[in-house]
């Protein structure tokens, strides 16, 4: 397998019409993880404590099972996904069919914008595309499988990015690296990845595009799982994020570039879904998780049993910002764009709560005690001299 060096990485961007710099190789980061992982955090994801993600494709159409829904049809094979589509379309269906469907209708990205201001969250972060390979944006190497060319038939990755700003919010994207059943991934997945056909020709275009037509403050990579960090050119990548992009100095990266890059390598570590560590550690983390326990996507079949309480998310929300960690806090929007009520009733319900103790959240560092499971349980931010006590239960003899 052939790996970008600097000058053949400038050749590409150069070839590819994204960018070309003469300072690429001169910059302070190199190609390499142990320059890029040298690089400080901006201060700003920090200090901002508290994000919403946003999972929302064609996969909303079927929403059914979860967000995974065609790798779960064709790919798995799971009963119960084969036996949805047969109850409910007929023979030779293509998930290809769904898009039509995915229109967007009452999506109104200003609404979206000020409920998320309003649950107290300071970035937000959408899917540009999922694992499905259907892009959010117009993008010109995704042909007739984009939010321009059908479904919505409008860019929804730049609206959102509007809106959100209109309201000071940072706002981040969402990219899987992979497509399940993209014929140039599985060309290069036959060749055991010794052939970069794919990422040269979909993954890389992409990524500098959402970069240079968005200026994304954050980029949630993901889809990595199955091939090294030099097949997806990574570093390369990262190295022209950092240097020489509009947002070299303010984008802020995860940690999911390639097998082993997980918990390793990166801005802040997502290590895994839902990872939540219950202890300080020394590099900044993200706790990811969704409002529906059971998906990430809209479910037309999730039950009231399957969404998480006020209570459950603000002891989630502590617990990340007691150790040191971010909280990112997912919902899945359905088809048409809307919120579901049940959603909106969570966000707005620790708004409420921020509104009143946002001072211990944000821009908090932890204190030398996180946390204390006394009968009545205590944890513990700082910010300078001052040391924050929050409980989320009055002591019935109101004594601590």
């Amino acid at each position: 397998m052939q790996i970008m060096g600097c000058k053949s990485f400038l050749s590409f961007i150069c070839l590819t019409g994204y960018l070309c710099s003469r300072a690429f190789c001169d910059g302070p980061y190199q190609p390499n993880w142990k320059s890029l992982d040298s690089r400080p955090l901006p201060s700003w994801y920090d200090e901002s404590k508290f994000g919403i993600f946003i999972h929302w494709g064609v996969f909303s159409v079927p929403s059914f099972g979860s967000e995974w829904f065609w790798w779960n049809w064709k790919g798995r094979r799971e009963f119960s996904y084969v036996a949805f589509m047969e109850q409910n379309y007929p023979p030779g269906f293509e998930y290809s069919e769904f898009a039509p469907e995915f229109t967007a209708t009452f999506f109104n990205p200003d609404q979206w914008a000020e409920l998320f201001e309003e649950s107290g969250a300071r970035y937000v972060v959408l899917t540009s595309k999922h694992h499905e390979g259907f892009t959010n944006w117009g993008s010109p190497v995704s042909w007739n499988w984009n939010s321009i060319d059908t479904g919505p038939h409008r860019d929804l990755v730049g609206d959102l990015a509007a809106a959100v700003r209109r309201r000071k919010l940072y706002y981040g994207v969402y990219h899987s690296l992979l497509e399940w059943f993209n014929p140039l991934f599985l060309y290069d997945k036959l060749n055991k990845f010794k052939t970069q056909k794919f990422v040269v020709e979909k993954t890389l275009p992409e990524l500098y595009e959402l970069v240079m037509r968005y200026k994304p403050d954050i980029i949630w990579s993901d889809g990595d799982w199955e091939a090294p960090d030099t097949y997806w050119n990574s570093t390369g990548f990262l190295a022209w994020l950092y240097n020489d992009s509009p947002v070299k100095d303010t984008v802020v990266t995860n940690d999911r570039w390639g097998v082993g890059c997980a918990c390793k390598h990166g801005g802040f570590y997502n290590c895994q879904d839902k990872y939540s560590p219950h202890a300080l550690q020394n590099h900044k983390w993200e706790m990811c998780t969704s409002v529906d326990k059971r998906s990430w996507g809209y479910r037309r079949n999730m039950m009231m049993s399957d969404v998480m309480d006020l209570p459950s998310l603000l002891t989630n929300l502590l617990d990340t910002i007691a150790y040191g960690g971010n909280f990112l806090l997912n919902i899945g929007p359905t088809k048409d764009g809307i919120i579901a009520p049940i959603f909106e009733e969570r966000l707005r319900g620790l708004g409420q709560w921020l509104r009143v103790n946002g001072e211990a959240i944000y821009a908090s560092k932890p204190w030398r005690v996180q946390k204390e499971n006394s009968t009545n349980i205590i944890w513990y931010t700082s910010k300078g001299s001052s040391v924050y006590g929050i409980f989320t239960k009055w002591p019935i003899d109101n004594i601590l």
